[in-house]
Formats: C-alpha cells, structure tokens, sequence
C-alpha cells in the first residue's frame, strides 16, 4: 500500500515519558521525510486527570467516555491547550518538524453538540446518561488541515471543539480522531494504545489479531473489546466505514512500531478494514 497522508491518534503512557515522546517525534520526521503528510491527533487523560485533582474536581467515566462538569471543561481546555499541545508542538518543531497546534475550535474546524451516552444495565435495559459537557462531532471542515499539509505543516490537534452557539465540549480523543481521519480521507489511521494490538487472550503474543474486518468485531465486545479499547476501535470502524483505507491499533510505546508499519511494512499490530 502506498502512503500519502496519514493520522495518528497519541495518548496514553507514550505521553508521559520525555523519552518516548522524543521517540515519536522523530518517528514522525521520517514519515515526513518519506513524503508522507503527518496529522496528530491527541488527548491526555493523565494530564487531565492531574489538572483535575489539583482543582479539586473529581473524575467519573461511563464506559470510557469522562464526565465533564462546566467547572472541568475550563480545567481540561487550559491542560490540552496550554499544556499538553503545547508541549507537543515545540517538541516536534525541535525535531525539525513545522508543527501547528489547533483544537476543533480553530477556524470551525469541527463543529461539536452535546452528547447522551446510551449504556445498558444488567437487564439489558438502555438508558441515557448525562456526561456534562461531552460532545460528539457532527461536522469537519477539513480546509484548515488540507492547506497546512499541502504547505508542509504538521497539525496537531486536539479533543476541544464547540456547538454552533459557542458551547464547548470535551470530545472523547479516539471518536474525534477517527472523525478527523474521515474528514481528510487519510490512507491510514493509527491508534497509538499502551498494547501490541487486539490480544484474543491478553497477554499472549501468539493471540493477536494481526487483521479483521467491521463485520466481525462486534462479536468481539465486552470481552476481547472492552473499557477504554471500546471508543478506539468504534473510532477505527467508524473511520474505515466512511473511506480510510485502513486503521491500526500500534504501541506508542514503541516509536519504531510507526515506522516499521508504514515505511518497512511490516504486519504488526491489528489493523482494521472493511
């Protein structure tokens, strides 16, 4: 497969350790240097919940998906903003990257509305929870993404975007991701996790699922699927169901797992396709 543009969701450990960001970082100058265009893409939940203890503000989670207070979502802003892209961006410029920090906010680059969380009980019975200000995205104008790539800029973007009447939200990082994925119709959309890939029976390295298709992975909820993997690979379906190529679960805290899969090609990881 030929790789022309391509979007990485960063998050988890992989954003913690100084080293492993360098890692990345110059991971991703490769790519560039292989002229691949590069989108980044990226929460931080540690950061976040760091943020949020320092506050006094509490943190719930429905299904992976955080609940967020009006007092939170000014909290989280400053962090994934001021701190954590911030951060992001002078690292990668460091690595002679031309990196640009963005949220969905700039330029109306995705438009966001309030999200019910639908989740079942033990009867099996659904019911919808309020998660504060948690947003789905319901548009992307992918102009603002499509004109720095084309001038050789590296967005990184992250999890923040606002309803039509200026309501902010916080957006689950993978939904976003894989919506963002969709908007620009990259080659491919890589999942950093803390894990190797989907394991059939965790830890086994004989047990990954090195490929599989939509059809499939619903069987695969709730055990195989669950906690927080659930909004990633709903995102990587959602992404290849509207015209990625492909999508990949990679371990971010293996930097070379990048490279290895998009330059040398390598089957590694799980990669998901229709």
């Amino acid at each position: 497969m030929e790789y022309r543009k391509i979007l990485i969701k960063y998050g988890g450990n992989a954003m913690i350790s100084e080293d492993l960001k360098v890692g990345i970082a110059k991971k991703l100058k490769v790519l560039q240097d292989h002229g691949i265009q590069v989108v980044l893409v990226h929460g931080g939940g540690p950061f976040i919940n760091n943020s949020l203890a320092d506050a006094g503000i509490k943190s719930e989670f429905f299904d992976g998906h955080r609940h967020t207070s009006l007092e939170a979502m000014s909290c989280i802003e400053k962090t994934l903003k001021g701190e954590v892209n911030s951060s992001l961006v002078n690292l990668l410029n460091k690595q002679g990257l031309k990196a640009v920090g963005l949220s969905g906010k700039d330029g109306k680059l995705a438009i966001a509305q309030k999200r019910w969380h639908i989740r079942s009980d033990e009867n099996g019975e659904k019911h919808k929870v309020d998660l504060g200000q948690v947003g789905d995205i319901v548009n992307v104008n992918p102009l603002l993404i499509e004109t720095l790539l084309e001038n050789d800029f590296c967005p990184v973007i992250t999890c923040i975007a606002s309803d039509e009447e200026g309501n902010d939200y916080n957006i689950n990082g993978d939904v976003f991701a894989g919506k963002i994925a969709a908007a620009i119709s990259a080659d491919t959309y890589i999942v950093l996790t803390d894990v190797d890939g989907l394991y059939k029976e965790y830890p086994d390295p004989a047990s990954i699922i090195r490929e599989i298709d939509t059809a499939t992975i619903p069987k695969y909820y709730g055990g195989v699927i669950s906690g927080g993997m659930i909004p990633k690979i709903e995102s990587c379906v959602s992404a290849v169901e509207s015209g990625v190529k492909e999508a990949v679960i990679l371990n971010g805290t293996r930097p070379e797992q990048i490279t290895d899969f998009i330059i040398n090609q390598i089957k590694i990881g799980t990669t998901i396709k229709l």
